[in-house]
């Protein structure tokens, strides 16, 4: 179904409009049920995850390399538009010049994450672009799955999914019901609760994972840009671990704070990968 466009306010176009400013889209992703994906790749992991596209916006030059992606789905408009049109639409450059708007789902369930033996745990990271590298890095590290406090933002913000590379299709999440009795909930499952924090008591990362028993089931707790985990979740961890720090510098981000934690507590088989 494809369908040339030439203007900015054509109504066909309302999924795509005003990509970058954040509380709109939160408010009209949620309210009608959709999500965006931006770029070839993800818009191809997001279909093969099983996601229903509602719709493309698609510069010419990319109608090629996705044409096994479009003739799964005939009916589904492909609005093909100049990358001079879905800059004027979007209110950035897609220099991808590749949208898709696809159903917004919601696949698991806290009880599934609960069963699961490695999560990370995001407290209240607001900012998309970490939740997505997160997710990214939970993924690539073997972990199982995420959780995310209310507040946490959305991994099926069109950044997060971006700077994800689509692992928030493959990597199961969900988001916890209540923050305040999070780490109660992840202890009374059966995870041993590492945060990690600047806290004077905290350990060494390595030598948490040095003393982890075979077998044990691991949440990482995560906390925000700027303050970090809240005393609440802090206290309320079985372990407090720091990765150790030199010229003067007290931490990394979180996103990249989360790899190193993922990496050095994995539950790798024997012998070398």
């Amino acid at each position: 179904m494809l369908t040339p466009l030439t203007r900015a306010d054509d109504d066909r176009l309302a999924d795509y409009v005003r990509l970058r400013e954040t509380s709109l889209r939160r408010h009209l992703e949620t309210e009608q049920g959709l999500f965006i994906a931006e770029g070839e790749k993800v818009i191809r992991r997001a279909v093969e995850a099983g996601y229903r596209p509602r719709s493309f916006l698609l510069a010419e030059r990319w109608l090629a390399g996705l044409a096994d992606v479009l003739d799964r789905w005939p009916d589904v408009p492909v609005y093909v538009v100049s990358e001079a049109l879905a800059e004027q639409v979007t209110g950035f450059h897609v220099h991808r010049g590749a949208l898709a708007s696809l159903h917004r789902e919601q696949r698991h369930t806290t009880a599934d994450l609960l069963a699961l033996r490695r999560l990370v745990v995001l407290e209240e990271i607001v900012d998309h672009t970490n939740v997505g590298a997160i997710l990214r890095n939970a993924a690539g590290l073997g972990w199982d799955g995420a959780l995310l406090a209310p507040r946490a933002a959305d991994p099926l913000y069109r950044r997060s999914v971006k700077v994800s590379m689509g692992a928030v299709f493959s990597l199961p999440w969900a988001r916890l019901p209540d923050w305040y009795s999070a780490p109660a909930t992840l202890a009374g499952a059966g995870f041993l609760t590492v945060a990690l924090s600047l806290r004077p008591d905290a350990v060494d990362l390595a030598q948490v994972a040095a003393t982890l028993p075979p077998g044990q089931r691991v949440a990482i707790l995560l906390g925000t840009e700027g303050a970090g985990l809240s005393d609440r979740w802090t206290d309320g961890a079985a372990i407090r671990a720091v990765i150790p720090m030199a010229a003067g510098i007290d931490s990394l981000n979180v996103a990249a704070a989360a790899a190193v934690a993922c990496y050095a507590l994995a539950d790798r088989p024997p012998g070398p990968r």
